[in-house]
């Protein structure tokens, strides 16, 4: 006869956990959001301009019996998210996980690109994964443990398509950051991981042109684009005692790669 666990006892986080999810409110860190809360978290959605999003998935993890809570801060803005860590500690007391899933991009060819274009992926992507880990090892290092997932791209491994240096060289700097950031963390009990997607179906892949974007998925080994809710499920995975012997990983999900 197969035994059915209770429900409470399938979730990856015990009750009380606490997960931060900056750029959760859209793409992929709105599927993190959703996941990390179904998975028993109270989950902070971080914003910085798309309210409206972000209290829409709080709204949804709430119908689905979860907690969540909105949060704005710009992640490259030192203040602001030095007070919604703040916040965090206030309100919770604890911060069990930190998912950095806010970016952009801003494709230009070098030759075109001003130092401005260069800098915009670089301030957000990099500087923001800078600031919001720290801020998350501050609180975590008390507890003597955490978990933290970076989100970077299969660019950052690849190279990414022409006109993409400043978002490649973003992404990169990520894994790299990341790995680094594991070896300090690790005597504290605090484990960091990377996830890289691939060609993954958000607003941001969206904004490439049909042609190009229907060429790359032709030839995905898997045959189609990823969904954001199957990266999510990776970063709950990573975020949670199930990956208790995981740092310093760079966990590609890029459908088999390119044929």
């Amino acid at each position: 006869m197969r035994i059915v666990k209770p429900l409470e006892t399938m979730m990856l986080f015990a009750e009380g956990s606490v997960a931060l999810v900056t750029g959760g409110s859209r793409g992929i860190g709105r599927a993190v959001a959703l996941d990390l809360a179904r998975e028993g978290a109270h989950v902070v959605v971080n914003y910085a301009r798309s309210e409206a999003d972000a209290e829409e998935v709080v709204a949804l993890i709430g119908k689905e019996g979860g907690s969540a809570t909105a949060v704005r801060a710009d992640v490259t803005d030192e203040a602001e998210v030095r007070r919604m860590f703040q916040g965090v500690r206030a309100d919770h007391g604890r911060l069990d996980v930190l998912v950095t899933s806010a970016g952009i991009t801003l494709d230009r060819y070098l030759v075109a690109m001003s130092l401005a274009q260069f800098r915009e992926p670089i301030d957000t992507n990099v500087t923001g994964t800078f600031l919001t880990c720290r801020e998350a090892l501050r609180i975590m290092q008390h507890q003597r443990r955490g978990a933290i997932v970076t989100v970077s791209s299969t660019s950052g491994l690849d190279g990414g398509f022409p006109g993409q240096t400043n978002y490649v060289a973003s992404k990169g700097a990520i894994i790299a950051f990341t790995q680094a950031l594991s070896n300090e963390a690790a005597p504290h009990g605090i484990r960091a991981n990377v996830v890289a997607p691939g060609f993954v179906s958000t607003d941001m892949t969206r904004k490439v042109p049909a042609k190009i974007r229907k060429d790359y998925e032709t030839r995905i080994r898997l045959g189609r684009m990823g969904r954001p809710e199957e990266i999510a499920t990776i970063v709950s995975f990573l975020a949670s005692d199930k990956a208790s012997y995981m740092s310093g990983a760079v966990v590609v999900a890029h459908g088999g790669g390119l044929g």
